[in-house]
């Protein structure tokens, strides 16, 4: 008899291809290629001179699960606050240097993990690569070489007639070889574009010309809704292929909201190990419950459960047992009546007034029997959902 384990998988779900093989750098304590996990990184909105400002959204993204945070330096106030920032945030900072090859320096002597720079838009970049190389060796500081589609060098620019994928791959790895020269290879790349195809094809290229680790991002995605989709969609591709080391959602939206975005595509990759999890139908004529607002009232209970947890949330008696069978915990509805299901069997049926708070009851216990104290944590009805 074959024995079918319901609830959270033991271990994470295979990778859908093998990772690409590339060498390994350090940003601050967090490892980047070389088979490490790949990690999720978000940007700062707030003034970096504003010190106080920063570091606060430099906590809230990792709480949110933010594991490497970039900060702009487009001024001498921000450079004077880096060192500051760089002790004192909770997770490495990286300097994202444009213009000013001065400025890589000062980024390096203030303590940033490591250093982003875009050599399309930093006049004389190339005259100053012996000593930055020099700098980040000594410091052991890795460097970002991060090209964009909008601010790709004039001399490839002008060669290609447009930032296509070959280009932004010949402009990253032209520079590549500048630092290699010098015997620097703390090395990652991005080629990034607003066109998820063109950036697709770019890191392809990319990722067979040479074994760096990659940062991969959708620049100037648009919108929360648009720049979810495109980011998925192109993330999804690549990470598919093994191809990418780290990530950054960009959306035109607070940065926690990419860090969320982040975090729900590796999972959905089995990527990074899963946090809640709501399988929910999009509900039809068959519907007995408001299945849309039902599933809004269990997510929002349930936000930030310490537990993974995989919780269904059905509305009819066709596809509502089976999803809720399979998943740790659900409620498959009709009637005006849930019946609650954990770990693949059903427990209870319950009035319908009654499915979020019970489930949240659920929920606790499958904390406490998997030995997690939620304490303070303790998932909790809002008032405006209560009956």
């Amino acid at each position: 008899m074959t024995i079918v384990q319901l609830g959270p998988p033991t271990v994470p779900p295979p990778a859908l291809s093998k990772r690409r093989h590339s060498r390994q750098i350090q940003v601050g304590r967090i490892p980047v290629g070389g088979g490490a996990p790949i990690s999720l990184q978000s940007m700062t909105t707030t003034l970096t001179a504003d010190v106080n400002s920063t570091l606060q959204q430099i906590a809230e993204l990792a709480t949110s699960g933010c594991q490497i945070v970039r900060v702009a330096v487009p001024s001498q106030d921000d450079v004077s606050a880096l060192h500051a920032i760089a002790r004192k945030s909770p997770i490495p900072v990286i300097a994202d240097i444009h213009f000013q090859p001065k400025y890589v320096f000062a980024a390096i002597d203030a303590g940033c993990a490591a250093v982003r720079v875009n050599p399309g838009n930093i006049k004389r970049f190339d005259d100053k690569i012996k000593e930055i190389a020099q700098a980040a060796t000594a410091a052991k500081v890795p460097i970002r070489i991060g090209v964009n589609a909008g601010s790709l060098d004039r001399r490839i620019l002008d060669k290609y007639g447009k930032p296509s994928a070959e280009a932004l791959v010949e402009s990253a790895l032209w520079e590549c070889s500048l630092f290699e020269e010098h015997g620097f290879r703390d090395i990652k790349i991005s080629v990034k574009h607003h066109d998820p195809v063109v950036m697709i094809r770019a890191y392809r290229l990319l990722a067979q010309q040479c074994d760096y680790p990659l940062h991969l991002g959708v620049t100037e995605a648009g919108p929360a809704f648009q720049g979810t989709i495109k980011s998925a969609v192109a993330f999804g591709a690549l990470l598919a292929e093994g191809i990418g080391d780290t990530i950054r959602v960009s959306l035109s939206a607070p940065p926690v909201e990419e860090v969320k975005v982040g975090n729900a595509i590796l999972e959905s990759l089995g990527l990074k190990e899963r946090s809640l999890e709501i399988v929910s139908c999009p509900s039809c004529g068959r519907a007995q419950v408001d299945v849309y607002a039902l599933t809004e009232q269990v997510t929002a209970a349930l936000e930030g459960f310490p537990v993974p947890l995989r919780v269904a949330v059905m509305g009819c008696v066709v596809n509502g047992p089976g999803e809720a069978r399979e998943a740790d915990l659900g409620v498959a509805s009709g009637n005006g009546k849930g019946q609650i299901f954990v770990k693949g069997r059903v427990i209870k049926t319950v009035p319908e007034s009654q499915i979020v708070e019970t489930l949240v009851e659920e929920a606790s216990k499958i904390a406490e029997a998997a030995g997690v104290n939620i304490g303070d944590d303790t998932p909790h009805i809002p008032e405006s959902m209560a009956a």
